[in-house]
Protein backbone atom coordinates (compact mmCIF):
# COMPACT_ATOMS: atom_id res chain seq x y z
CA UNK A 1 0.00 0.00 0.00
CA UNK A 2 2.85 2.23 0.45
CA UNK A 3 3.99 2.12 -2.34
CA UNK A 4 1.08 2.55 -4.04
CA UNK A 5 0.53 5.61 -2.32
CA UNK A 6 4.07 7.10 -3.30
CA UNK A 7 3.16 5.88 -6.77
CA UNK A 8 -0.16 7.93 -6.86
CA UNK A 9 1.48 10.76 -4.77
CA UNK A 10 4.38 11.48 -7.52
CA UNK A 11 1.71 11.05 -10.28
CA UNK A 12 -0.30 13.59 -9.12
CA UNK A 13 2.73 15.79 -8.51
CA UNK A 14 3.32 15.45 -11.87
CA UNK A 15 -0.29 15.74 -13.18
CA UNK A 16 -0.82 19.29 -11.23
CA UNK A 17 2.85 20.17 -12.16
CA UNK A 18 3.67 22.80 -14.78
CA UNK A 19 2.12 21.25 -17.84
CA UNK A 20 -1.28 21.49 -16.15
CA UNK A 21 -1.22 24.83 -14.69
CA UNK A 22 -0.02 25.90 -18.15
CA UNK A 23 -2.72 24.34 -19.91
CA UNK A 24 -5.61 25.76 -17.26
CA UNK A 25 -4.06 29.03 -17.26
CA UNK A 26 -3.35 28.97 -20.60
CA UNK A 27 -7.13 28.00 -21.54
CA UNK A 28 -8.07 31.01 -19.24
CA UNK A 29 -6.13 33.76 -21.28
CA UNK A 30 -7.35 32.23 -24.50
CA UNK A 31 -10.68 31.86 -23.65
CA UNK A 32 -10.76 35.56 -22.05
CA UNK A 33 -8.95 36.98 -25.25
CA UNK A 34 -11.44 35.03 -28.11
CA UNK A 35 -15.08 36.07 -25.93
CA UNK A 36 -13.79 39.84 -25.60
CA UNK A 37 -13.64 39.63 -21.91
CA UNK A 38 -16.88 38.19 -20.38
CA UNK A 39 -15.40 38.87 -17.06
CA UNK A 40 -16.49 42.34 -17.71
CA UNK A 41 -20.37 40.88 -17.42
CA UNK A 42 -19.76 39.59 -14.25
CA UNK A 43 -22.37 41.59 -12.60
CA UNK A 44 -25.15 40.86 -14.66
CA UNK A 45 -24.21 37.28 -14.72
CA UNK A 46 -24.70 38.47 -10.52
CA UNK A 47 -27.99 39.52 -11.17
CA UNK A 48 -28.92 36.20 -13.62
CA UNK A 49 -27.92 34.06 -10.87
CA UNK A 50 -30.79 35.88 -8.66
CA UNK A 51 -33.64 35.83 -11.45
CA UNK A 52 -35.82 33.04 -11.85
CA UNK A 53 -36.48 32.06 -15.52
CA UNK A 54 -39.95 30.29 -15.05
CA UNK A 55 -40.72 29.69 -18.55
CA UNK A 56 -37.55 28.22 -19.85
CA UNK A 57 -36.64 24.31 -19.76
CA UNK A 58 -35.23 22.57 -16.98
CA UNK A 59 -35.36 20.86 -13.45
CA UNK A 60 -33.68 23.34 -11.30
CA UNK A 61 -33.38 27.70 -11.38
CA UNK A 62 -30.83 28.94 -12.13
CA UNK A 63 -29.77 29.89 -9.14
CA UNK A 64 -30.40 25.87 -7.86
CA UNK A 65 -27.99 24.97 -10.34
CA UNK A 66 -25.42 27.87 -9.29
CA UNK A 67 -25.54 26.75 -5.25
CA UNK A 68 -25.06 23.29 -6.33
CA UNK A 69 -21.83 23.62 -8.20
CA UNK A 70 -20.67 26.10 -5.55
CA UNK A 71 -21.69 23.38 -2.81
CA UNK A 72 -19.07 21.08 -4.66
CA UNK A 73 -16.41 23.96 -5.12
CA UNK A 74 -16.66 25.92 -1.77
CA UNK A 75 -14.54 23.31 0.17
CA UNK A 76 -11.68 22.61 2.34
CA UNK A 77 -9.68 24.19 -0.70
CA UNK A 78 -10.75 27.40 0.15
CA UNK A 79 -9.60 26.96 3.85
CA UNK A 80 -7.06 24.92 4.04
CA UNK A 81 -5.96 24.83 0.05
CA UNK A 82 -5.39 28.55 0.34
CA UNK A 83 -3.29 28.46 3.47
CA UNK A 84 -1.08 25.73 1.76
CA UNK A 85 -0.27 28.00 -0.93
CA UNK A 86 0.47 30.33 1.56
CA UNK A 87 2.91 27.90 3.47
CA UNK A 88 4.34 26.86 0.64
CA UNK A 89 4.73 29.54 -1.73
CA UNK A 90 4.74 32.70 0.52
CA UNK A 91 2.29 35.63 0.52
CA UNK A 92 2.75 36.11 -3.25
CA UNK A 93 0.91 32.89 -3.73
CA UNK A 94 -2.18 34.80 -2.75
CA UNK A 95 -2.02 37.30 -5.90
CA UNK A 96 -1.85 34.29 -7.91
CA UNK A 97 -4.64 32.36 -6.48
CA UNK A 98 -6.63 35.58 -6.75
CA UNK A 99 -5.34 35.82 -10.55
CA UNK A 100 -6.63 32.38 -11.65
CA UNK A 101 -9.99 33.20 -10.31
CA UNK A 102 -10.43 36.35 -12.25
CA UNK A 103 -8.92 34.81 -15.52
CA UNK A 104 -10.99 31.26 -14.79
CA UNK A 105 -14.41 33.28 -14.85
CA UNK A 106 -13.72 32.80 -18.87
CA UNK A 107 -13.43 29.07 -18.64
CA UNK A 108 -16.45 28.46 -16.01
CA UNK A 109 -18.30 30.45 -18.91
CA UNK A 110 -17.38 28.43 -21.93
CA UNK A 111 -18.68 25.43 -19.90
CA UNK A 112 -21.79 26.68 -18.56
CA UNK A 113 -22.16 27.40 -22.17
CA UNK A 114 -21.71 24.10 -23.91
CA UNK A 115 -23.22 21.77 -21.18
CA UNK A 116 -26.70 23.50 -22.33
CA UNK A 117 -25.76 23.66 -25.84
CA UNK A 118 -25.64 19.95 -26.20
CA UNK A 119 -27.64 18.92 -23.28
CA UNK A 120 -30.10 16.13 -23.65
CA UNK A 121 -33.27 14.52 -22.23
CA UNK A 122 -32.75 11.88 -20.20
CA UNK A 123 -34.71 8.54 -19.58
CA UNK A 124 -36.57 10.05 -16.63
CA UNK A 125 -37.43 13.45 -18.84
CA UNK A 126 -34.64 15.24 -16.58
CA UNK A 127 -32.38 17.84 -18.56
CA UNK A 128 -28.57 16.40 -18.40
CA UNK A 129 -25.32 17.08 -19.94
CA UNK A 130 -21.74 18.30 -19.55
CA UNK A 131 -18.44 17.36 -20.85
CA UNK A 132 -19.50 14.10 -21.54
CA UNK A 133 -22.21 15.76 -24.11
CA UNK A 134 -20.21 18.28 -25.57
CA UNK A 135 -17.34 15.82 -26.53
CA UNK A 136 -19.46 13.05 -27.78
CA UNK A 137 -22.24 15.33 -29.72
CA UNK A 138 -20.46 18.39 -30.82
CA UNK A 139 -16.78 16.68 -31.64
CA UNK A 140 -17.99 13.00 -32.11
CA UNK A 141 -15.30 11.98 -29.65
CA UNK A 142 -17.35 9.53 -27.81
CA UNK A 143 -14.28 7.34 -26.35
CA UNK A 144 -13.18 10.19 -24.98
CA UNK A 145 -16.29 11.23 -23.23
CA UNK A 146 -16.42 7.41 -21.49
CA UNK A 147 -13.25 8.42 -20.14
CA UNK A 148 -14.02 12.14 -18.75
CA UNK A 149 -17.08 9.56 -17.32
CA UNK A 150 -14.56 6.74 -15.57
CA UNK A 151 -12.25 9.67 -13.90
CA UNK A 152 -15.45 11.79 -12.85
CA UNK A 153 -16.71 8.72 -11.22
CA UNK A 154 -13.43 7.55 -9.72
CA UNK A 155 -12.83 11.38 -8.34
CA UNK A 156 -16.08 11.96 -6.80
CA UNK A 157 -15.75 8.76 -4.37
CA UNK A 158 -12.27 10.48 -3.46
CA UNK A 159 -12.21 14.19 -3.49
CA UNK A 160 -16.10 14.75 -3.57
CA UNK A 161 -16.90 11.90 -0.66
CA UNK A 162 -14.53 9.70 1.29
CA UNK A 163 -11.81 12.62 1.78
CA UNK A 164 -14.39 15.48 2.83
CA UNK A 165 -16.31 12.96 5.19
CA UNK A 166 -12.47 12.33 6.83
CA UNK A 167 -12.07 16.03 7.58
CA UNK A 168 -15.54 16.47 8.85
CA UNK A 169 -14.96 13.51 11.53
CA UNK A 170 -11.39 14.15 12.35
CA UNK A 171 -11.96 17.81 12.61
CA UNK A 172 -15.08 17.29 15.69
CA UNK A 173 -13.20 14.30 17.20
CA UNK A 174 -10.12 17.04 18.16
CA UNK A 175 -12.39 19.78 18.98
CA UNK A 176 -15.00 18.12 20.79
CA UNK A 177 -13.90 14.57 21.25
CA UNK A 178 -17.14 12.93 18.69
CA UNK A 179 -16.22 9.18 18.15
CA UNK A 180 -15.45 9.06 14.39
CA UNK A 181 -18.29 6.48 13.60
CA UNK A 182 -20.64 8.51 15.36
CA UNK A 183 -19.90 11.22 12.94
CA UNK A 184 -19.91 8.61 10.09
CA UNK A 185 -23.51 7.34 10.78
CA UNK A 186 -24.91 11.11 11.11
CA UNK A 187 -23.14 12.07 7.45
CA UNK A 188 -24.61 8.96 6.17
CA UNK A 189 -27.94 9.33 7.32
CA UNK A 190 -28.13 13.18 6.22
CA UNK A 191 -26.48 12.51 3.09
CA UNK A 192 -29.23 9.28 2.26
CA UNK A 193 -31.98 11.77 2.86
CA UNK A 194 -31.07 14.68 0.42
CA UNK A 195 -29.60 12.42 -2.42
CA UNK A 196 -32.89 10.50 -2.42
CA UNK A 197 -34.65 13.49 -4.42
CA UNK A 198 -32.20 13.57 -6.98
CA UNK A 199 -30.70 17.44 -8.72
CA UNK A 200 -34.05 18.64 -6.84
CA UNK A 201 -33.75 17.34 -3.56
CA UNK A 202 -30.09 18.21 -3.76
CA UNK A 203 -30.43 21.92 -4.93
CA UNK A 204 -33.13 22.85 -2.24
CA UNK A 205 -30.88 22.16 0.66
CA UNK A 206 -27.82 23.97 -1.24
CA UNK A 207 -30.19 27.03 -1.80
CA UNK A 208 -30.90 27.07 1.75
CA UNK A 209 -27.22 25.63 3.51
CA UNK A 210 -24.69 27.65 0.60
CA UNK A 211 -25.63 31.56 1.34
CA UNK A 212 -25.91 30.69 5.23
CA UNK A 213 -22.14 29.00 5.29
CA UNK A 214 -21.16 31.26 3.19
CA UNK A 215 -22.43 34.46 4.78
CA UNK A 216 -20.83 32.85 8.38
CA UNK A 217 -17.30 32.09 6.97
CA UNK A 218 -17.00 35.57 5.47
CA UNK A 219 -18.49 37.55 8.45
CA UNK A 220 -15.64 35.18 10.59
CA UNK A 221 -13.34 36.91 7.98
CA UNK A 222 -14.28 40.37 7.87
CA UNK A 223 -13.99 40.10 11.79
CA UNK A 224 -10.52 38.63 11.31
CA UNK A 225 -9.22 41.77 9.11
CA UNK A 226 -11.22 44.15 11.92
CA UNK A 227 -9.18 43.28 14.33
CA UNK A 228 -5.91 43.05 11.86
CA UNK A 229 -6.78 46.64 10.44
CA UNK A 230 -3.65 48.58 11.31
CA UNK A 231 -1.76 46.07 9.38
CA UNK A 232 -3.41 45.66 6.00
CA UNK A 233 -2.45 48.19 4.35
CA UNK A 234 1.42 46.22 4.51
CA UNK A 235 -0.62 42.53 3.77
CA UNK A 236 -1.56 44.01 0.86
CA UNK A 237 1.54 45.64 0.09
CA UNK A 238 3.30 42.51 0.91
CA UNK A 239 1.22 39.93 -1.35
CA UNK A 240 1.78 42.55 -4.47
CA UNK A 241 5.46 42.45 -3.83
CA UNK A 242 5.81 38.67 -3.38
CA UNK A 243 3.94 38.18 -6.58
CA UNK A 244 6.55 39.58 -8.93
CA UNK A 245 10.28 39.88 -6.64
CA UNK A 246 11.47 37.33 -3.87
CA UNK A 247 10.74 39.81 -1.27
CA UNK A 248 8.91 37.19 1.01
CA UNK A 249 11.01 37.61 3.81
CA UNK A 250 10.12 39.84 6.49
CA UNK A 251 6.86 39.86 9.36
CA UNK A 252 7.15 36.02 10.00
CA UNK A 253 7.90 34.87 6.46
CA UNK A 254 11.20 33.31 5.29
CA UNK A 255 11.90 33.99 1.36
CA UNK A 256 10.46 32.42 -1.52
CA UNK A 257 10.96 32.93 -4.87
CA UNK A 258 8.39 34.21 -7.42
CA UNK A 259 8.20 30.95 -8.94
CA UNK A 260 6.94 29.37 -6.16
CA UNK A 261 4.94 31.93 -5.55
CA UNK A 262 2.90 31.52 -8.58
CA UNK A 263 3.19 27.79 -8.98
CA UNK A 264 1.55 27.22 -5.56
CA UNK A 265 -0.74 30.19 -5.96
CA UNK A 266 -2.08 29.38 -9.46
CA UNK A 267 -2.35 25.61 -8.37
CA UNK A 268 -4.24 25.96 -5.65
CA UNK A 269 -6.41 28.60 -7.28
CA UNK A 270 -7.12 26.44 -10.25
CA UNK A 271 -7.80 23.21 -7.72
CA UNK A 272 -10.48 25.94 -5.48
CA UNK A 273 -12.33 26.99 -8.74
CA UNK A 274 -12.46 24.10 -10.24
CA UNK A 275 -12.63 25.93 -13.54
CA UNK A 276 -11.29 23.83 -16.29
CA UNK A 277 -11.95 20.73 -14.42
CA UNK A 278 -15.35 19.70 -16.14
CA UNK A 279 -17.44 19.10 -12.92
CA UNK A 280 -19.65 22.24 -12.45
CA UNK A 281 -20.88 22.04 -16.62
CA UNK A 282 -22.88 18.75 -15.11
CA UNK A 283 -25.29 21.01 -12.67
CA UNK A 284 -25.25 23.71 -15.12
CA UNK A 285 -26.79 21.42 -17.89
CA UNK A 286 -29.85 20.68 -15.57
CA UNK A 287 -30.83 25.02 -14.94
CA UNK A 288 -33.84 26.63 -16.40
CA UNK A 289 -32.49 29.07 -18.90
CA UNK A 290 -33.96 30.13 -21.74
CA UNK A 291 -29.99 29.91 -24.04
CA UNK A 292 -26.79 28.73 -23.32
CA UNK A 293 -25.29 32.26 -23.07
CA UNK A 294 -27.29 33.29 -19.74
CA UNK A 295 -26.34 30.02 -18.36
CA UNK A 296 -22.93 30.51 -18.85
CA UNK A 297 -22.81 33.85 -17.25
CA UNK A 298 -24.32 32.29 -14.48
CA UNK A 299 -21.82 29.60 -14.05
CA UNK A 300 -19.31 32.14 -14.23
CA UNK A 301 -20.16 33.94 -11.20
CA UNK A 302 -19.54 30.76 -9.25
CA UNK A 303 -15.77 31.73 -9.74
CA UNK A 304 -16.04 35.02 -9.00
CA UNK A 305 -17.69 34.28 -5.34
CA UNK A 306 -15.24 31.13 -4.87
CA UNK A 307 -12.14 32.65 -5.52
CA UNK A 308 -11.83 36.40 -6.24
CA UNK A 309 -14.23 36.59 -2.89
CA UNK A 310 -13.99 34.31 -0.40
CA UNK A 311 -10.19 32.94 -1.76
CA UNK A 312 -8.59 36.57 -1.12
CA UNK A 313 -10.62 37.08 1.88
CA UNK A 314 -8.96 33.94 3.52
CA UNK A 315 -5.84 35.05 1.94
CA UNK A 316 -6.05 38.77 3.64
CA UNK A 317 -6.86 37.04 6.91
CA UNK A 318 -3.49 34.66 6.54
CA UNK A 319 -0.89 36.70 5.70
CA UNK A 320 -1.94 39.77 8.12
CA UNK A 321 -2.77 36.95 10.96
CA UNK A 322 1.05 36.21 10.31
CA UNK A 323 2.19 40.09 10.31
CA UNK A 324 0.40 40.74 13.85
CA UNK A 325 1.47 37.87 14.96
CA UNK A 326 4.85 36.94 14.14
CA UNK A 327 4.83 33.56 16.06
CA UNK A 328 2.67 32.23 14.39
CA UNK A 329 3.31 28.66 12.75
CA UNK A 330 3.04 29.13 9.42
CA UNK A 331 4.73 26.07 7.81
CA UNK A 332 1.40 23.73 8.07
CA UNK A 333 -1.96 25.02 6.09
CA UNK A 334 -3.85 23.79 8.28
CA UNK A 335 -1.81 24.92 11.73
CA UNK A 336 -1.64 28.22 10.02
CA UNK A 337 -5.64 28.74 9.64
CA UNK A 338 -6.69 27.15 13.20
CA UNK A 339 -3.96 29.80 14.72
CA UNK A 340 -5.41 32.68 12.90
CA UNK A 341 -9.17 31.69 14.05
CA UNK A 342 -7.95 31.01 17.12
CA UNK A 343 -7.11 34.84 17.19
CA UNK A 344 -11.35 35.26 17.89
CA UNK A 345 -11.97 35.17 21.33
CA UNK A 346 -14.27 32.29 22.21
CA UNK A 347 -16.54 32.30 18.72
CA UNK A 348 -12.94 31.75 16.46
CA UNK A 349 -12.80 28.16 16.68
CA UNK A 350 -16.31 28.04 16.44
CA UNK A 351 -16.44 29.42 13.07
CA UNK A 352 -13.50 27.27 11.38
CA UNK A 353 -15.21 24.25 12.75
CA UNK A 354 -18.46 25.46 11.35
CA UNK A 355 -16.98 26.78 8.33
CA UNK A 356 -15.24 23.05 7.26
CA UNK A 357 -17.65 21.04 8.28
CA UNK A 358 -20.91 22.84 6.14
CA UNK A 359 -18.10 23.44 3.34
CA UNK A 360 -17.22 19.75 3.48
CA UNK A 361 -21.15 18.71 3.70
CA UNK A 362 -22.24 20.81 0.62
CA UNK A 363 -19.06 19.29 -1.07
CA UNK A 364 -20.60 15.76 -1.25
CA UNK A 365 -23.75 16.70 -1.86
CA UNK A 366 -22.57 18.49 -5.00
CA UNK A 367 -20.28 15.77 -6.09
CA UNK A 368 -23.07 13.15 -5.28
CA UNK A 369 -24.76 14.81 -8.40
CA UNK A 370 -21.73 14.71 -10.62
CA UNK A 371 -20.58 10.97 -10.10
CA UNK A 372 -24.04 9.61 -10.39
CA UNK A 373 -24.81 11.82 -13.60
CA UNK A 374 -20.84 9.84 -14.55
CA UNK A 375 -22.80 6.91 -13.94
CA UNK A 376 -25.39 7.34 -15.67
CA UNK A 377 -23.65 8.62 -18.82
CA UNK A 378 -21.89 4.90 -18.78
CA UNK A 379 -24.36 2.52 -17.73
CA UNK A 380 -28.13 4.01 -17.55
CA UNK A 381 -30.10 4.73 -14.63
CA UNK A 382 -30.41 0.98 -13.65
CA UNK A 383 -27.09 1.31 -12.18
CA UNK A 384 -28.27 4.60 -9.73
CA UNK A 385 -29.56 2.95 -6.76
CA UNK A 386 -26.03 0.83 -6.66
CA UNK A 387 -24.50 3.60 -6.80
CA UNK A 388 -26.17 5.58 -4.09
CA UNK A 389 -26.08 2.63 -1.98
CA UNK A 390 -22.00 3.00 -2.85
CA UNK A 391 -21.92 6.35 -1.93
CA UNK A 392 -23.54 6.00 1.58
CA UNK A 393 -21.28 3.25 2.27
CA UNK A 394 -18.26 5.59 1.43
CA UNK A 395 -19.12 8.25 3.70
CA UNK A 396 -18.91 5.74 6.87
CA UNK A 397 -15.61 4.36 5.26
CA UNK A 398 -14.33 7.97 5.03
CA UNK A 399 -15.58 9.31 8.12
CA UNK A 400 -13.45 6.35 10.50
CA UNK A 401 -10.06 5.94 8.58
CA UNK A 402 -7.07 7.19 6.95
CA UNK A 403 -6.79 8.28 3.51
CA UNK A 404 -4.02 9.26 2.67
CA UNK A 405 -3.86 7.13 -0.24
CA UNK A 406 -7.58 8.19 -1.06
CA UNK A 407 -6.36 11.70 -1.14
CA UNK A 408 -3.57 11.25 -3.91
CA UNK A 409 -6.01 8.76 -6.21
CA UNK A 410 -8.07 11.57 -5.60
CA UNK A 411 -5.59 14.49 -7.29
CA UNK A 412 -5.20 11.94 -9.92
CA UNK A 413 -8.30 11.84 -11.16
CA UNK A 414 -9.26 15.25 -10.86
CA UNK A 415 -5.87 16.10 -13.34
CA UNK A 416 -7.26 13.36 -15.40
CA UNK A 417 -10.68 14.28 -15.76
CA UNK A 418 -10.34 17.62 -16.76
CA UNK A 419 -8.22 17.49 -19.84
CA UNK A 420 -11.15 16.19 -21.64
CA UNK A 421 -13.05 18.74 -20.64
CA UNK A 422 -10.01 21.17 -22.28
CA UNK A 423 -10.25 19.30 -25.21
CA UNK A 424 -14.00 20.14 -25.55
CA UNK A 425 -13.29 23.89 -24.61
CA UNK A 426 -10.81 24.71 -26.86
CA UNK A 427 -11.48 22.27 -30.28
CA UNK A 428 -15.62 23.93 -29.61
CA UNK A 429 -14.15 27.41 -28.96
CA UNK A 430 -15.79 28.20 -32.38
CA UNK A 431 -18.94 27.29 -31.01
CA UNK A 432 -18.56 29.42 -27.75
CA UNK A 433 -17.67 32.61 -29.80
CA UNK A 434 -20.57 32.36 -32.24
CA UNK A 435 -22.98 31.81 -29.52
CA UNK A 436 -21.57 34.67 -27.25
CA UNK A 437 -21.54 36.80 -30.45
CA UNK A 438 -25.34 36.16 -31.02
CA UNK A 439 -26.84 36.50 -27.43
CA UNK A 440 -24.28 38.40 -25.46
CA UNK A 441 -22.71 40.95 -27.16
CA UNK A 442 -25.66 41.61 -29.13
CA UNK A 443 -27.49 42.29 -26.71
CA UNK A 444 -30.30 38.93 -26.67
CA UNK A 445 -29.22 37.32 -24.07
CA UNK A 446 -33.72 37.22 -23.32
CA UNK A 447 -34.22 35.51 -26.35
CA UNK A 448 -35.31 31.60 -26.39
CA UNK A 449 -33.06 29.37 -28.36
CA UNK A 450 -35.00 27.84 -30.48
CA UNK A 451 -32.33 25.19 -32.53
Amino acid sequence: MEFVNNLFEQLGSFLWGWPMIILLLGTHLFLTIILKVPQRKIFTAIKLSVTRDKHAEGDVSQFGALVTSLAATIGTGNIIGVATAVSLGGPGAVFWCWITGVFGIATKYGEGLLAVKYRVKGENGEMIGGPMYALATGLKMKWLAILFCIFTALAAFGIGNSVQANSISMLLNETWEVPLYVTGLILSLGVTLVIIFGVKGIAKVCTAFVPFMAVFYVAGCILILCMNAAYLGETISLIMKSAFTPHAAGGGFVGASVLMAARYGIARGLFSNESGMGSAPIVAAAAQTRNPVRQALVSASGTFWDTVVICALTGLVLVSSIIAHPDIDHTQGAALTKAAFDKIPVVGPIILTVGIVTFAFSTILGWSYYGEKAVEYLGGRRWIKFYRLLWVIAIFVGSVTNLALVWNFSDCMNALMAIPNLVSLLLLSGVLVKETNKYLWAGKLDEHDNS
